[in-house]
């Protein structure tokens, strides 16, 4: 079993669905983070790959 630390969650408590689903404070869809606390590490770095891309296409990251 690995020792890794779980992946954190991007919630920056800002927490508001668009008219997509997509939360405007950390860019996870509503059922990325219903299931965030089940997913393994593989699974969140993933998640947060789409975030990160979610954000540069509504230009809040560079």
């Amino acid at each position: 079993m690995s020792d890794e630390k779980p992946v954190a969650s991007p919630c920056v408590h800002v927490c508001a669905l668009d008219e997509e689903d997509v939360c405007v404070g950390c860019q996870r869809t509503a059922s990325e983070i219903e299931c965030w606390g089940r997913l393994d590490n593989v699974e969140r770095r993933r998640i947060l790959a789409l975030c990160i891309e979610r954000a540069r296409t509504k230009g809040q990251l560079l």
